[in-house]
């Protein structure tokens, strides 16, 4: 889905399911480009540079620049903290305070390397969430990190105690097994990915403000709980 274009820059609307992952091999870069356009949907376009990534599983905004001026501005702003990012992910439970913010530093963890966790010394790792609305069982939230490391979010709130509902990876599994509900336990056994999604990237060194739709997976649960908790 294309989102966004300039001279400088292009954004589309990543797919869940599409690695963004890169090597120290020639042309990984650029694999990774040719990946993500083709399953936006975009011809291929030289010269893209990847500035920033999203996790597999994870839907929304990915910036590319399309020069080396270009590409150098957004990696500056990105290290110097110039970029807005907005998320919003479904969670499980509900945090309480509903809004705050979670400043606990990350690390590899050393049993599961594909794991990342709080730990004393890590690196510097602040988010801010907000509950948009809750429903039995799990929150919907907007979430604004201020910093970008490795699987934050999805670390940061299961540190909390509310993982993403999807995330396998970060305690989800068996959640469902105190959902009375069927219907709703149902619903929520189908998320199939973790449910996170990169909503907006503001850019003002850019002049670049970007919003992406809720993937129809995230959007459809959403419409569903909403209907159910009307009900």
């Amino acid at each position: 889905m294309l989102l966004f274009q300039s001279d400088d820059v292009l954004a589309v609307g990543k797919p869940p399911g599409v690695s963004m992952a890169t090597s120290s091999r020639p042309g990984s870069g650029e694999a990774a480009v040719a990946r993500l356009l083709a399953a936006c949907g975009l011809p291929p376009e030289e010269g893209l540079g990847l500035v920033h990534r999203l996790d597999e599983p994870t839907s929304g905004v990915v910036l590319l620049s399309r020069n080396a001026a270009a590409h150098r501005t957004l990696t500056l702003a990105f290290q110097e903290r110039q970029v807005t990012k907005t998320y919003r992910a479904l969670v499980w439970g509900h945090p309480v305070p509903a809004a705050g913010v979670v400043d606990a530093p990350l690390g590899r963890d050393p049993v599961d390397g594909r794991r990342m966790k709080v730990v004393p010394g890590g690196k510097p790792s602040v988010t801010g969430y907000r509950t948009l609305r809750r429903f039995p069982s799990v929150a919907d939230l907007s979430l604004a990190p201020e910093t970008g490391r490795t699987h934050q979010i999805r670390v940061h709130l299961a540190y909390r105690g509310h993982p993403l509902v999807g995330d396998d990876l970060y305690g989800t599994a068996k959640r469902t097994r105190g959902v009375r509900d069927p219907a709703l336990r149902a619903a929520l056994e189908g998320a199939t990915r973790c449910l996170l999604h990169a909503e907006r990237v503001v850019v003002p060194a850019l002049g670049v403000d970007v919003t992406a739709p809720l993937w129809p997976d995230h959007e459809a649960l959403l419409g569903f709980l909403a209907r159910m908790h009307r009900g």
